[in-house]
């Protein structure tokens, strides 16, 4: 252990100068608008601040997949695949340290693994490479960043080369984390103009051009029905004819008006979900006798980005509990928090769960189970307004023996 280090698990002077030093710079990373700025800054600090500034590199972690963002190294490219050491620092989840034969670790941690080079897949620069972590995984993925640095020659490594890379490793994935969510966010917005365009489409094509071909049919039909006055088979061929014109014109009505809704929806913006939520929950309860709702106003105390249709997707996902399920069901309303800029609103109920036949499409446009008297286009609308605002929908089986529905939706 090196004179300056502490076996106590304190600071050093020196460890605590270093990550002074490297406060400022935290603040430029945390302003940065894009990844690349947030991996310069990174490396900027790294070298100046670091004792014998060492060579960095700055590898992004991004739902499994490893991407160097920025390096010093002569050997890594922008947007390239990271080194060994990069690999088994996300493979193994640890601060890892590769020494010169001459070097000695002075200081460790119980996250801290030393390797030796021949313990490495792939060729390892000489010197000594220190691996700094800083990820996690949340409804969206793994997201975060693997910092390495390299010295061509080190006497020893101590408290001071390490504590302050996982101090800028922590600042630097949070700030790429955040970069990610506003990306995500303005994919959101431009996908829900996008959709804004095709449902102005499909309204015109819907409630004009099929529209006016089903009230002829109907009309014709209701003619035929009246001439034939019941009798025979013909009759019964009219009359079945003319149901089913009367059915697809009023599910052209409904898919119109839902369309309509999708195309006035304003872009996701910060709302309190609280007062959101309880009121869905009171209008559902007072709606289906049969549905019983277990929920906790304080324990959804969150702000969250979402467009003034929140409460709709709320509403078809507890609706579906009452709905699809014969006789009493109980939904249990709970909060997730998986990431900083995530939560996940869970609807868990202890019904029949969700049929086999529907599990894989239940969130597609018309989807619905054989035996429903729904349009099918429920869950489909939760799931669409809800990737406009930047979030997912997906369902699992609940711990009560039913259905789990979880909408994840991002916050500040």
């Amino acid at each position: 252990m090196g004179s300056e280090d502490h076996a106590d698990g304190q600071a050093s002077p020196q460890t605590a100068r270093t990550v002074g030093q490297l406060v400022k710079y935290s603040r430029e990373v945390n302003q940065s608008q894009t990844v690349h700025e947030v991996g310069t800054y990174a490396l900027e600090a790294t070298f100046h601040v670091m004792d014998g500034h060492p060579t960095p590199t700055v590898t992004e972690v991004h739902q499994g997949d490893l991407r160097v963002l920025e390096s010093m190294a002569g050997h890594l490219e922008s947007g390239g695949e990271p080194d060994a050491v990069a690999r088994y620092v996300y493979d193994n989840d640890a601060t890892v340290v590769v020494p010169a034969p001459d070097t000695e670790v002075a200081y460790t941690s119980a996250e801290t693994t030393v390797l030796d080079r021949a313990d490495l897949e792939g060729a390892v620069e000489s010197g000594v490479t220190v691996g700094v972590p800083s990820f996690r995984t949340d409804e969206f993925g793994e997201i975060g960043v693997i910092l390495s640095v390299h010295w061509p020659s080190l006497s020893a490594v101590e408290q001071y080369h390490l504590k302050p890379l996982e101090y800028l490793a922590d600042h630097v994935a949070t700030a790429v984390k955040n970069v990610r969510s506003r990306e995500r966010l303005e994919r959101a917005r431009n996908d829900l103009e996008t959709r804004k365009e095709m449902i102005q489409m499909y309204d015109r094509l819907l409630r004009h051009d099929l529209g006016n071909d089903l009230q002829v049919i109907a009309g014709f039909s209701d003619a035929v029905v009246s001439t034939l006055d019941g009798e025979g088979q013909t009759a019964d061929y009219a009359e079945k004819i003319q149901r089913t014109a009367e059915s697809a014109a009023d599910l052209v009505d409904r898919v119109g008006d839902l369309v309509k809704t999708l195309e006035q929806e304003e872009e996701p913006t910060v709302r309190p979900l609280a007062p959101i939520l309880t009121q869905v929950v009171d209008d559902v309860e007072a709606k289906y006798t049969s549905l019983s709702v277990e929920y906790d106003p304080a324990a959804v105390d969150y702000q969250v980005y979402a467009g003034d249709l929140l409460d709709s997707v709320f509403q078809n996902v507890l609706s579906n509990a009452a709905q699809h399920n014969e006789g009493g069901v109980t939904v249990r309303v709970y909060a997730e928090e998986p990431a900083p800029d995530a939560l996940v609103v869970g609807f868990a109920d202890d019904g029949a769960g969700i049929r086999e036949a529907v599990a894989d499409d239940i969130f597609e446009m018309g989807v619905k189970g054989p035996d429903s008297e729904g349009t099918g286009f429920g869950l489909g609308f939760a799931r669409a307004l809800t990737e406009s605002y930047g979030g997912t929908v997906t369902v699992e089986d609940s711990e009560d023996g039913g259905a789990d529905f979880r909408v994840t939706l991002t916050r500040p």
